[in-house]
């Protein structure tokens, strides 16, 4: 089943080969569709058999029968796009690995007028719109807006489903570093608290006796008297603020963070950088791990900390000079 369409319409037109539901020849026959998004289209009146209009996504389809998929228009790509900065770490046919900058959101929300990351890929790698028909296409994890480091995003709609799979299996490895408030006693352990929206802000997530379950394991990698700590943090769910809030429902908050703790004269964000993360590659199923070095105000903050209280450098992050 080969999809066809004229040089000047989105509308996509194939025969049907052998008898099946609606939603499952359409999602065979148009392979950037998953079968969620084909039976959307469906009941959103946008594919016709023979000619007319069918909604019921479990409607068969016979050998002989055409059929015709209309596209939604693709979201429009804001022109201030192209000027964000990416920093690629690797890439490949299926896959992007970026080290995302402080400040940038990932992706669209209702009442967000800025660019976000996603639009910015959109604007260099215009496969991800054709993924699926939402504003998040390529999308298969996320980073506070400010939080640095390494992220995946999908070129195509297979390495979504990949990754996205992967994500929700917990077969990744995630690895963060953070400056927290305080001393950590024991200077390594496992947080492991549910979490889901705090009832007096619900803008904030909280530790809550019904959350959804959350873990995390840290180690201290540098100690600054007892003002300071720089963390290694292994997160093995991966829950909305889930290491800010753990860290500070244990004392610690991360520097800087205004919403969980306090703002800090060392650094302008909170100081929470996605250092490292391992996937399995859509492309040839190879194991690879990709590191985002420190973003320039974490070095400064790690360097002015280091000067108040000497330290022995961690070799995960040696010199900052």
């Amino acid at each position: 089943m080969t999809a066809t369409a004229g040089p000047d319409s989105p509308v996509r037109r194939f025969e049907v080969r052998a008898e099946d539901r609606l939603d499952r020849a359409v999602s065979l026959a148009v392979p950037s569709l998953s079968r969620t998004q084909a039976r959307r289209w469906v009941e959103e009146g946008r594919v016709r058999v023979d000619g007319t209009p069918v909604t019921k996504a479990s409607t068969p389809v016979l050998a002989g029968q055409v059929v015709e998929v209309e596209p939604p228009a693709a979201p429009a790509v804001d022109p201030r796009a192209g000027a964000v900065p990416l920093s690629v770490l690797y890439e490949d046919e299926h896959t992007l690995i970026l080290d995302k900058q402080p400040g940038l959101v990932v992706h669209p929300a209702d009442g967000l007028d800025e660019v976000t990351l996603i639009e910015a890929v959109a604007a260099r790698y215009p496969e991800v719109r054709e993924i699926d028909d939402s504003d998040r296409g390529g999308v298969v994890h996320r980073l506070d807006r400010d939080t640095s480091g390494v992220i995946a995003l999908a070129k195509s709609a297979e390495a979504q489903h990949v990754l996205k799979e992967q994500f929700r299996l917990r077969e990744t490895a995630k690895r963060y570093l953070a400056l927290v408030e305080g001393r950590p006693d024991p200077p390594e352990g496992i947080i492991d608290a549910p979490l889901g929206p705090d009832p007096a802000a619900p803008h904030r997530r909280a530790v809550v006796e019904r959350g959804q379950s959350a873990r995390s394991q840290y180690r201290v990698l540098e100690q600054y008297g007892d003002e300071a700590a720089l963390l290694e943090v292994r997160i093995f769910t991966g829950r909305t603020h889930q290491i800010r809030v753990h860290l500070a429902a244990v004392g610690h908050p991360v520097l800087g963070d205004a919403l969980y703790g306090r703002p800090s004269g060392y650094i302008g964000r909170q100081a929470l950088h996605a250092l490292r993360l391992g996937v399995t590659l859509a492309s040839n199923g190879a194991w690879r791990e990709f590191v985002a070095p420190l973003p320039e105000d974490l070095r400064a903050a790690v360097r002015a900390l280091r000067a108040r209280h000497p330290v022995r450098p961690a070799p995960e992050i040696g010199a900052v000079e």
